[in-house]
């Protein structure tokens, strides 16, 4: 190779090398300059406030207004900073609110969707089963709900929906529905019927003992101004009948 092409060629490498490093140096530049107008964007939309706040969700017993209302106590000036996690906190208080979801939707929405509990029965006079077998309250937001009441030592609840869902399917082919359901502390069950009927189960053998009371039932003989209070059935075979009369509600 001689002088002249070595030194062409260098000098093509520096161009190439020159090149490079303005390139670079115009990619950096860019970069630098979009920072910082997206960092002055930023600054600006940080005071626009959150401006609208959609409720949605399957509420059938907390009104849109109550989960308005607690959202807006916490500050909504600033979207930016506006704490998903605290507005899911709060509207977590409310008393019939099973979840909360909370997403914020640019640039000024803030979007909560609520699921209820679904109250299975109610569950020693002061408190809630729900769908899932959870106890819940909810104090002075109390409803009057059409719900049968269950009774029974704490950490059974799964027991007595299990029994009761089972129990009541079996009774519905005869018309009949629970009303009350009362497990005791020794693991005997006691049902009421919305007729008034208590029946009297025992611990063992409870769906062979409502199947002899359905089979049974329509050939017990009533007296005049009588109706059945209780129906024992806590015999391996037979039962027992206890009356009241329908005149002073007193048992004969």
């Amino acid at each position: 190779m001689t002088e002249n092409n070595l030194k062409q060629k260098i000098k093509k490498i520096d161009v190439a090398f020159w090149a490079g490093v303005v390139f670079f140096a115009v990619v950096v530049g860019f970069i630098f300059s979009f920072g910082m107008f997206l960092t002055e964007r930023l600054s600006e939309d940080e005071s626009v406030p959150v401006t609208s706040i959609v409720v949605s969700g399957e509420m059938k017993y907390t009104d849109k207004e109550e989960v308005e209302s607690v959202v807006e106590n916490i500050g909504m000036g600033n979207f930016f900073k506006v704490d998903v996690n605290e507005v899911q906190g709060a509207v977590n208080t409310l008393p019939w609110v099973y979840s909360v979801a909370v997403r914020k939707q640019w640039p000024n929405e803030l979007k909560v969707y609520v699921v209820d509990q679904r109250p299975i029965a109610h569950w020693n006079g002061d408190s809630y089963i729900n769908v899932y077998g959870e106890v819940f309250q909810v104090g002075s937001a109390h409803k009057s709900l059409n719900l049968p009441e269950f009774f029974g030592p704490e950490g059974t609840e799964d027991l007595a929906i299990e029994n009761y869902i089972n129990l009541n399917q079996l009774l519905s082919f005869g018309g009949f529905n629970i009303s009350e359901l009362v497990l005791s502390e020794r693991y005997a069950w006691q049902l009421t019927l919305q007729s008034g009927v208590r029946l009297n189960l025992g611990r063992e053998n409870r769906v062979e003992r409502i199947q002899r009371f359905m089979d049974a039932y329509p050939n017990i003989e009533l007296k005049d101004d009588t109706q059945i209070d209780y129906v024992d059935l806590r015999y391996d075979t037979g039962f027992a009948v206890g009356f009241k009369s329908t005149n002073m509600n007193e048992r004969v």
